[in-house]
């Protein structure tokens, strides 16, 4: 069995950053009441007909098969993360694989919200550790701006969110000291609707319902998030699950070199680094700059954190993430 290993990482956001204070011009808010619940400051936000979920995707893509030092074709398989996709169907990877040129290989679409990257590298890691492919794109990218509620009603979610793109080049790895030593993902059902977008879907609320109804306060199609309740679980969550992944390889929480959360909330990341006793060097936050970009979050932490020299080799990294679904998981990785 060969191990995974990160060999290229690369990052995209719009130009355009949105602060509290631009929110507050629009909906009833102020950037103290956003920073003191969520520590974020500012978001990007695509500006319309410029960038997509895929577009950044691919300038993601672009960057971390450069920084891994192979050619678009030596890409097997390609696996997508995200909640918004350009398109209902077809899921954006073919559109990554159209849009780079790379030969017809495999493109897997992965809908894991919050944890979407940590679960789509989990994924590439089973294909390369059993040999079936070489080298695997994940790629994490969401565009929330276009689909959340500007108004004072929908404040509680839309401060949170932003637009952003990060992908990882994961390659073969003979050494099974080094890379991915493993990854633990998990998922609560039971708990699915306490963050969710419920249209259009193919369930409860279609486009031909919204349409019929033109009703201008359904809310259906606007995410909904009961926060206390996502918090609550989060904090134990994301505890249980990096704990898990320390134990299964004989570690512990003082191994740790590097923590690279899901970026969902400053007050999250806050809470489980002081229960695992780590210091502000030791685990990566840029929620401040970005917000939350679910699938994208962890993939443009742990580029910028390498970029950096936060990542070094031999370090122990460790990936965790939480949202909705429930869903959540974690990777240890020996850099």
């Amino acid at each position: 069995m060969y191990n995974s290993k990160i060999t290229g990482l690369g990052y995209f956001v719009p130009e355009n950053v949105v602060t509290n204070d631009d929110l507050a011009k629009v909906m009833d808010t102020n950037d103290e009441w956003i920073q003191e619940r969520t520590g974020i400051q500012e978001r990007r936000h695509v500006i319309k007909g410029e960038d997509t979920t895929m577009s950044m995707g691919v300038k993601a893509a672009k960057i971390a098969i450069e920084r891994a030092g192979i050619d678009k074709n030596d890409i097997d398989f390609i696996v997508f993360a995200t909640l918004s996709p350009d398109y209902y169907f077809p899921g954006p990877g073919v559109m990554v694989q159209r849009e780079l040129g790379i030969k017809t290989v495999g493109a897997l679409d992965v809908r894991n919200q919050c944890s979407g990257f940590v679960y789509g590298i989990s994924v590439a890691d089973q294909y390369i550790k059993t040999g079936m492919y070489k080298n695997v794109l994940v790629i994490g990218s969401e565009v929330h701006s276009t689909g959340l509620d500007f108004s004072t009603r929908g404040r509680g979610v839309t401060v949170i969110f932003g637009d952003g793109a990060g992908a990882a080049v994961l390659s073969r790895e003979e050494d099974n000291s080094k890379g991915i030593l493993s990854t633990h993902l998990h998922s609560e059902g039971e708990h699915a609707e306490e963050l969710s977008l419920v249209a259009p879907g193919m369930g409860k609320r279609w486009i031909t319902d919204i349409i019929k109804d033109n009703n201008p306060e359904e809310t259906s199609y606007y995410p909904y998030m009961n926060g206390q309740f996502v918090f609550k679980n989060a904090v134990v969550r994301f505890s249980e699950v990096i704990m898990e992944g320390l134990m299964a390889n004989g570690l512990t929480e003082k191994d740790i070199d590097l923590l690279i959360p899901h970026q969902a909330n400053l007050r999250i990341s806050q809470f489980v680094q002081r229960k695992f006793g780590l210091n502000d060097d030791q685990v990566y936050n840029n929620i401040m700059k970005y917000g939350n970009t679910t699938a994208a979050s962890i993939p443009i932490a742990l580029t910028e954190a390498w970029e950096q020299g936060k990542v070094k080799d031999g370090d122990l990294v460790v990936l965790a993430a939480f949202g909705s679904g429930f869903t959540w998981g974690s990777v240890i990785i020996r850099w």
